[in-house]
């Protein structure tokens, strides 16, 4: 039986009252719905054995009832799943890449006072990567975000940093300081020696370059890890 079969088997109008999401919606916010009430909005209909709201928790169930886990996974990925078809899996992870893109006023210029404001305007760029990335902000005097810039791209546990790549950006413009960024895909937020010794090789080039490193931050799903805030700055 294909999806729309069983769309045809079991629509919104079918489900049980306690199973309507929307209704919900409407009448108490979106904000009352669990994750489950709001991926069975997403997907609007069941199977045959399941109603939209059964089968969303199955869907959660799959992935750890995680919405990082069911993040990362790709459409292919998700049509595996009993009763998920490819317009289904498709929603899904639509959805979920709009919520990761949600804008953070790119228009305002943000004002770095600490690491937790690093992780605040950055978290969205590293949430759900399998790969490890290395970016930097560059700051003005008034510790001003004037960009962010991504330097590399790795695999599942190490990227390349090109000190020269660092610096030639930060040269290119009115750059006072700079802050270095990279994730650990495997969610230890503990530096490994090599994050430990790229950051001192940027800290001496900025130093002779007059641009100050600020911190380094190394990002997980659950959180962050500062060097300065550690002392090692």
């Amino acid at each position: 039986m294909d999806e729309k079969d069983e769309q045809r088997k079991l629509t919104i109008k079918d489900w049980a009252k306690e199973d309507r999401p929307r209704e919900k919606l409407m009448e108490k916010g979106v904000a009352a719905l669990t994750d489950a009430e709001l991926l069975a909005i997403l997907i609007g209909s069941g199977t045959v054995a399941m109603s939209a709201v059964e089968l969303a928790k199955h869907i959660l169930k799959e992935n750890n009832n995680d919405l990082h886990t069911l993040a990362t996974k790709t459409y292919k990925q998700l049509t595996k799943i009993k009763g998920i078809g490819e317009a289904k899996a498709i929603t899904i992870v639509s959805a979920l890449e709009l919520g990761r893109r949600r804008p953070q006023q790119p228009e305002v210029k943000p004002v770095i006072k600490s690491a937790q404001d690093v992780y605040e305007l950055m978290r969205a760029t590293f949430m759900d990567l399998e790969h490890e990335e290395f970016w930097i902000l560059l700051l003005n005097r008034a510790n001003k975000v004037l960009d962010k810039i991504l330097i590399s791209e790795g695999g599942l546990s190490a990227t390349v940093v090109d000190p020269k790549k660092v610096f030639k950006n930060a040269l290119q413009s009115t750059t006072s300081s700079i802050i270095l960024m990279h994730n650990h895909p495997s969610g230890n937020l503990e530096p490994s020696p090599q994050d430990h010794a790229i950051t001192k090789k940027l800290i001496e080039g900025g130093n002779l370059l007059e641009i100050k490193v600020l911190d380094h931050l190394i990002f997980t799903n659950n959180g962050f890890y500062s060097f300065n805030e550690a002392g090692y700055m």
